[in-house]
């Protein structure tokens, strides 16, 4: 088994973006839609490491964070 392949180290890199646009969220809108791409990224990597539950669950988070998104800047631009 190994334990750096390629498809281990970008799934570490894009959970690791994921948890960090989560973190700072509450900073700017920007970071919404930032973690709403990196949920993305995690679907598309529980799709090809073949666990499909897990890329379903990101992409529900990343449906979320869009529907977020768009929430926060519907109202900032109604002030």
């Amino acid at each position: 088994m190994v334990i750096f392949s390629l498809l281990n180290i970008i799934g570490s890199v894009v959970l690791l973006f994921m948890m960090l646009f989560y973190i700072l969220e509450q900073r700017s809108n920007s970071y919404t839609l930032a973690f709403g791409f990196a949920c993305l990224g995690a679907s598309a990597y529980g799709w090809i490491a073949g666990t499909w539950p897990f890329g379903i669950i990101e992409l529900a988070w990343g449906a979320f964070a869009f529907n977020k998104w768009s929430k926060k800047r519907k109202v900032k631009e109604t002030r």
